[in-house]
């Protein structure tokens, strides 16, 4: 007798019988004039979409297939906008939602989750977090300085938030239990709180250092015909980034205040780490030299070379896995690549695509538009209001990367149709991005947030206790450097 081996919960039952209600609901209502029978079905795709990803009704990976199947057989049966009479059909409706797996960004985010497997394979990046954390000293302020320089460097070498804090977690947790410190301490507590939100804001200064920017990076490609080079994304986000995280440094201090200022014996325990690892192996050396080497070639694409950001990275995936030269071989990096992200990622900047193609992302952008007033708002107005939506809609989502594709071509839509003087599209794309990012207040609102929730060195409570201020402080300094930096660099 077969028997399930998913234990679903009432709550995702519920979002699953909600998101086909709502499918159903919008597709019984008349298309507006000013749109077409498949951009209408496009919405209700769109809302189903969001309301399966944000109750986690089915994992990502299904409700990329799922779409991907509603998407082909919904806008497959309607009218073709180009000859009504006849319909879209499902062939040339499926090509369109697959367009994302073709896409640079998509295969930029795949051959990222490679590099997240090759620094785990070595141990490289615990390496680097073991150095860093052995050079600071063992105050907990320092230990603290510590864990965010790290989080900071790996941040340039590992493009994925959740390995990083797959790395990170392990070791604050080890040094606090090996000290005979409780893991639920206020100490632990602060460690992994701060690490996670501040790489939040690591995660908005690096372009590849989370997979929610290269969705926005893929749409800007596709629909805006033009590129924002890794250095010129960086030397735009840095500043901002720089100061969240030494205020969220003294913020997470005031509010999670530590049982002592210094944990005595930490620095042997984190010795007796650096030296069970041994001496620096040939692996770790050779993927250290291809990481700088990539790192050189980000840093100065555009500037130096006009070699692309996913080129150059396939070219040193490429190295890993060539003979003699390579550190890991296929066998070993297939079953530790999470293909189901890269699917979801996939079909959601397919859907991003059909959204913007049927031109239903176009007519949400003037419902959007109209709603808010913003028609004649000046750009700081509609960078204030967009910042604030996207950072309330992220407290329902888990995943930054579905916000993304769910939001980022209706971004562009707004931009591109908007008449301000001034107004740089490119630009208030970026920032949008940036705002996409915040996930501070809830572990649940991203998966790195889930990974330290996971560790049990803090509750809900504690997380949102410096995540809600940071998020208040975060968004107003948005808006003063709206008005300054980016403004002055032509952003805003």
């Amino acid at each position: 007798m077969l028997t399930s081996t998913t234990n679903r919960t009432k709550a995702q039952n519920i979002g699953l019988v909600l998101a086909f209600l709502v499918l159903g609901i919008i597709l019984a209502l008349p298309s507006p004039d000013t749109l077409s029978t498949g951009g209408h079905r496009m919405i209700g795709i769109l809302a189903f979409a969001i309301i399966l990803w944000m109750s986690s009704a089915v994992s990502y990976p299904v409700s990329a297939t799922i779409i991907t199947a509603l998407t082909a057989l919904l806008l497959g049966f309607a009218p073709n906008p180009e000859a009504p009479a006849k319909l879209y059909g499902t062939s040339n409706a499926l090509k369109l939602i697959i367009s994302g797996f073709s896409s640079p960004a998509m295969v930029l985010v795949g051959a990222a989750m490679f590099i997240s497997v090759a620094m785990r394979k070595t141990g490289l990046d615990r390496r680097i977090a073991l150095n860093v954390l052995s050079a600071v000293g063992t105050k907990v302020s320092r230990i603290y300085i510590g864990v965010i320089i790290t989080g900071f460097i790996l941040a340039f070498f590992v493009p994925s938030a959740t390995a990083r804090l797959a790395c990170l977690a392990p070791i604050i947790i080890g040094i606090v239990e090996s000290l005979g410190i409780n893991k639920k301490s206020q100490v632990a507590a602060l460690l992994m709180v701060g690490a996670t939100q501040a790489d939040t804001f690591w995660n908005i200064m690096i372009q590849t250092a989370a997979a929610q920017n290269l969705v926005a990076v893929g749409f800007i490609q596709t629909q805006m015909n033009t590129t924002i080079p890794w250095i010129d994304w960086l030397l735009a986000a840095a500043p901002y980034s720089m100061l969240m995280v030494a205020i969220l440094y003294f913020v997470t201090q005031a509010l999670i205040k530590p049982e002592f200022k210094e944990l005595k014996g930490g620095d042997v325990h984190i010795a007796n780490m650096r030296r069970e690892m041994g001496p620096m192996s040939l692996n770790e050396k050779k993927l250290l030299v291809i990481s700088i080497g990539l790192l050189f070639l980000w840093a100065t694409g555009g500037k130096l070379h006009t070699i692309d950001t996913t080129t150059t990275t396939i070219i040193a995936i490429a190295l890993f896995f060539f003979p003699g030269i390579g550190i890991m071989d296929w066998k070993f990096a297939q079953p530790n690549i999470d293909w189901g992200s890269i699917v979801m990622f996939g079909a959601g900047i397919g859907l991003g695509s059909v959204l913007l193609k049927t031109k239903a992302a176009t007519w949400l952008a003037h419902v959007f538009v109209s709603a808010f007033s913003l028609e004649t708002a000046s750009i700081f107005l509609l960078i204030a209001i967009m910042a604030a939506f996207l950072i309330v809609i992220h407290l329902g989502f888990a995943s930054a990367t579905a916000l993304s594709s769910a939001m980022i071509p209706i971004v562009i839509s707004i931009v591109m149709g908007h008449d301000a003087d001034g107004l740089n599209p490119l630009g208030v794309t970026m920032l949008m991005q940036y705002a996409i990012c915040f996930g501070l207040v809830l572990p649940v609102n991203s998966p790195q947030g889930m990974v330290a929730y996971g560790t049990d060195a803090f509750d809900v409570k504690t997380f949102m206790r410096t995540g809600i201020p940071m998020t208040i402080i975060g968004y107003l300094m948005m808006l003063v450097f709206t008005l300054t930096y980016w403004h002055w660099i032509g952003l805003s």
